[in-house]
């Protein structure tokens, strides 16, 4: 998409260790519709994906399941195409599973371990709780909840607030 041999440029960190936003940006074309300038995070990794909404799914037309970031068997590809060319991958379009990143010590604090859900509570105008969130530790992690952008407005969450972790019985 950017030529042979091509490195991604660095354009600011993200929270979590090693990774970062790219100055590069692509197309992402689905079969209804495409979103441009969409910004990719790096390092690269062995296999791309592409993490969208339920809102954008509708607008690709893209059937793309919840799953956890890198379990991408069963999912949909989707075209990419940046300013020397096009890839379009077989699979690797998925909307990502809510979950929160925190390092063993964060775990041991809050009395989680690595692969629970759990449910999260929002607090303000839009009070909610959401469940099934994924817990992921790691000493490579920096805490840090991900959800995606639908999540987040329909709660009126932004980056920085607070939440609290609520354990449930399953």
């Amino acid at each position: 998409m950017f030529g042979k041999g091509y490195k991604l440029t660095e354009k600011s960190t993200l929270k979590q260790p090693g990774q970062f936003a790219s100055e590069e940006c692509v197309i992402v074309r689905g079969p209804k519709g495409e979103f441009k300038n969409v910004r990719i995070l790096g390092p690269v990794r062995k296999k791309s994906q592409v993490e969208i909404s339920l809102s954008d799914s509708f607008k690709l037309g893209v059937k793309a399941p919840i799953k956890e970031s890198g379990k991408l068997e069963g999912t949909p590809g989707i075209e990419l195409i940046g300013p020397c060319g096009s890839v379009k991958l077989e699979v690797g379009t998925i909307i990502a599973l809510r979950h929160i990143h925190m390092r063993p010590e964060d775990a041991d604090f809050m009395h989680v371990r690595d692969g629970e859900f759990v449910d999260v509570e929002f607090f303000g105008e839009r009070k909610a709780i959401m469940g099934n969130v994924l817990v992921r530790v790691s000493d490579k992690y920096q805490l840090e909840m991900h959800l995606d952008t639908d999540e987040a407005n329909a709660v009126g969450i932004k980056t920085n607030d607070y939440a609290v972790i609520r354990k449930f019985a399953r």
